[in-house]
């Protein structure tokens, strides 16, 4: 008698965990964040970018095409469209229709300066654009001293058009500093009031943050403030998975450092938990230099230029050295020993350079406190390679109606401006 054999089921693979994988990167980001221009009304003591200027050298509007149409090759979900000022390039809106149009989802980042009622009525009928506005003070008191004066009023008026338009759901972004971490919870009544989601990031030290770092970044008790918080607010709020050094204070013995019965203490926070630079994050510049990480605008961190690269991003993305150099294992060096290395993975990167401490040693804002004794002792702090700054004023501007339009803003956007708080450039001249 013939016995049929049974088919044998296939085991199935074995699949770790999702940090795992992601530490290996992608085919493609998951988070491309896109400077269009370093063009800025404002100046910001903490850009990232160091943004004023526009470079003469910016991408033109084909060439920013090119880069979508290849998006849209990589199934790229969205872009993180930022500045500078995105929408002070007279082709912002055709940028912006044009990634959607194919199907890439744009999320754009401004200070609010030309989020008129008409331009929010147009945002609000996409469902494609989503809209961060930019704060760093729930008061005046304590966002102008930071982003410039009137600028407060500016992002508050913005707001105020797009939730008087409809639009749905827009984001407060804030970046935390020692100035604002007692406002957390006004930075949410603010957010609720114009029916926004808050959005809360991590200050680095990168672009001119790095000249500012040591006085503005939480102190050592404000970090625990912060992690509590976000503990029992966190899932209403996000975080782009920016604070994961803080996770160290739910692992083991971290986790009573602050004494029995802290709010969080033995929760984490959700997200990776991993530095994605160059494995699920990255940036392409407004001359189309790509870098590992929007905070590490840095030669040492640049993996190539998307018009020079045979293959452009999606070379750059999959081959280059940099980013190959990045996705293999990653020595902790001194964090190798630390009970709570699993937790926090030795911190940011771009935190680590640019305030001059060893890449394989603990983040500057450890929360066991080890950043603190390297930040103490000798270092070497490398300086910014880009500076687009100089000579911009920090007050917001407006063009008086006798004057004509100017090229000088191929040096200066804001050339010819009057110190007035308004609402901008209008000109199709002005970059």
């Amino acid at each position: 008698m013939t016995t049929l054999e049974q088919p044998r089921t296939a085991a199935p693979p074995a699949v770790g965990r999702l940090v795992d994988q992601f530490e290996r990167g992608l085919d493609a980001p998951i988070c491309l964040t896109w400077e269009l221009t370093y063009a800025c009304n404002l100046a910001c003591v903490h850009c990232l970018s160091s943004s004023g200027k526009r470079d003469p050298r910016e991408l033109s509007t084909e060439q920013c095409k090119a880069i979508i149409d290849e998006l849209q090759r990589m199934q790229v979900f969205y872009v993180n469209i930022g500045g500078g000022e995105p929408t002070v390039r007279p082709d912002f809106w055709e940028i912006v229709d044009y990634a959607t149009d194919h199907q890439v989802g744009v999320k754009f980042s401004t200070n609010g300066l030309r989020i008129t009622p008409e331009v929010a009525a147009r945002l609000a009928a996409s469902d494609y654009v989503d809209v961060q506005i930019s704060l760093d003070g729930a008061t005046a008191e304590v966002n102008d001293a930071v982003r410039g004066a009137g600028s407060f009023d500016m992002a508050v008026r913005a707001l105020e058009n797009l939730r008087d338009a409809g639009f749905a759901d827009a984001k407060i972004s804030v970046v935390m500093t020692r100035q604002n971490v007692a406002q957390l919870d006004e930075f949410k009544a603010l957010a609720d009031r114009y029916n926004a989601t808050l959005r809360i990031t991590r200050l680095r030290p990168s672009g001119r943050g790095a000249d500012v770092w040591d006085d503005l970044h939480p102190l050592p008790a404000q970090q625990r403030e912060l992690y509590d918080w976000l503990v029992a607010h966190g899932d209403r709020v996000l975080t782009g998975d920016s604070f994961f050094h803080l996770s160290a204070f739910s692992s083991g013995a971290g986790s009573g450092a602050s004494g029995p019965g802290v709010s969080g203490a033995g929760s984490g926070l959700p997200g990776l938990n991993l530095c994605g630079a160059g494995r699920v994050v990255c940036l392409i510049d407004p001359v189309g230099d790509v870098y590992a990480c929007p905070f590490a605008i840095h030669e040492n961190f640049l993996a190539g230029n998307i018009t020079t690269t045979d293959g452009g991003f999606q070379e750059i993305w999959q081959r280059s050295d940099l980013f190959t150099s990045l996705r293999e294992p990653q020595s902790a060096g001194a964090c190798t020993s630390c009970n709570h290395y699993d937790a926090c993975r030795g911190g940011c990167m771009a935190a680590k350079f640019f305030t001059g401490l060893p890449m394989d040693g603990p983040d500057p804002e450890c929360v066991q406190g080890y950043g603190e004794s390297l930040l103490a002792g000798e270092r070497s702090k490398p300086t910014a390679n880009k500076d687009h700054s100089r000579g911009v004023p920090l007050q917001l501007m407006t063009r008086p109606p006798e004057s004509p339009p100017s090229r000088d803003c191929d040096e200066n956007p804001l050339a010819g401006f009057t110190a007035t708080l308004a609402t901008g450039c209008s000109s199709s001249n002005c970059c």
